[in-house]
């Protein structure tokens, strides 16, 4: 979304182009649903025009579908729970698995045809194809939205900086992101990490922003739960994007009031004995908020640096203004990438430059972390919630 959004009472509201493409995108990905879903009821007896009415049926209801789960999804307002995991998530299970049979349906429509003309065969397609693909993809989605998102996984990362002060050699951040604390990401769900962060006494935990999805309702629990961390130095947050789909002043004060502290283009300097380093954050780039020069203007020349920011689309200006390390989120590492290939091969790589995991710059070192909660379609797929536990190492002698 390239527009700047304003803060207010309300979720921005996104753009028209956008809702016209999902809902065509929609309406095509229903096709082989409904040629498949002909064949499934065919098949356990119902006559061939009453298995293709009530496929024909069933596709058209979840486009008609789309804009009020959608709607729900993206308005920020508390719903019944029951609502969410009887309605919604199933909705967006569907949803997500008739997207995968897209490929696979485009993919046999073309070479089928090619197969049985190679072998001398008669052109034909098997209805039956397109239902497999359908199962197999909500199968799929079954266990990315309903188990994947659930279980996260705890990963420790060692980054070499140069310089470090001794004091600071063995210093663990606890680095969180992308909670979107909501009706599909419960404060439950958030208590789990917070008692996996604390049993590891970190040094420090940093949370990258965009800690609620949309608008005010949830900033009660995302302050209980950043409340409920412990750390050594204390807890730092960073400001996401979607912190400002609606107010983002109300979630900053009941932060603070916890304890938090919330970096706005500001820094200061962590010490341990007679040593220190610096830590700063920038404010939301989206909104054009934020300003590395000044989240940067108190620190202390030659001084060892990290910087919290939300989006890694800051990582080159950083990199030239001698920041050692860089904590991003933003990406959700795609949410959907290839099992164990996710660096290479996901969705967030199509549109991200830093998209997922550790790159360098000259002496600078970004960390994109892959987020715990979703945005969008409440599913993951190669992409696993993570807490990581970041440890700054002196380079060896």
């Amino acid at each position: 979304m390239k527009s700047r959004q304003i803060e207010s009472g309300t979720p921005p509201r996104r753009p028209t182009r956008f809702l016209r493409v999902i809902v065509t995108v929609t309406a095509l990905a229903h096709v082989p649903f409904a040629i498949g879903m002909a064949e499934g009821w065919r098949l356990v007896g119902l006559p061939p025009r009453s298995a293709l009415f009530l496929a024909l049926a069933m596709a058209l209801a979840g486009v008609v579908l789309l804009w009020g789960r959608t709607k729900a999804m993206m308005s920020g307002e508390r719903q019944p729970s029951w609502r969410t995991l009887l309605v919604d998530v199933p909705y967006f299970v569907h949803w997500c698995a008739c997207l995968l049979c897209i490929v696979p349906s485009v993919a046999y429509v073309v070479i089928a045809p090619i197969a049985c003309l190679a072998l001398g065969a008669p052109v034909s397609l098997s209805a039956r194809f397109f239902l497999g693909a359908y199962a197999v993809g909500l199968a799929l989605c079954t266990y990315g939205a309903v188990l994947r998102r659930y279980w996260f996984v705890v990963r420790r990362l060692d980054v070499t900086i140069d310089d470090l002060p001794p004091s600071f050699n063995g210093y663990t951040i606890a680095h969180l992101s992308d909670l979107h604390i909501g009706n599909f990401t419960p404060l439950s769900w958030a208590m789990r990490w917070a008692h996996a962060t604390n049993a590891a006494a970190a040094d420090m935990v940093a949370i990258t922003g965009d800690m609620v999805t949309s608008g005010t309702a949830f900033h009660q629990d995302i302050a209980e739960f950043a409340g409920s961390l412990r750390a050594k130095d204390g807890i730092f947050v960073a400001m996401g994007n979607h912190d400002y789909f609606g107010e983002g002043e109300p979630l900053i004060t009941m932060l603070e009031n916890k304890g938090v502290r919330v970096l706005r283009n500001a820094g200061l300097c962590i010490e341990r004995g007679d040593h220190a380093i610096y830590l700063a954050a920038v404010d939301d780039t989206w909104t054009k908020r934020a300003n590395l020069e000044h989240a940067l203007l108190a620190r202390p020349s030659g001084m060892t640096t990290v910087l919290l920011a939300h989006d890694p689309v800051i990582f080159p200006h950083a990199a030239m203004c001698e920041v050692d390390l860089v904590l991003s989120g933003h990406t959700h590492g795609g949410q959907i990438a290839m099992p164990f290939l996710a660096r290479h091969v996901s969705m967030s790589r199509l549109a991200h430059s830093y998209h997922l995991g550790v790159y360098h710059r000259g002496r600078s070192t970004l960390h994109v972390h892959p987020g715990l909660g979703t945005t969008g379609p409440p599913i993951r797929l190669g992409a696993a919630p993570a807490i990581v536990f970041v440890t700054l190492r002196a380079p060896p002698k």
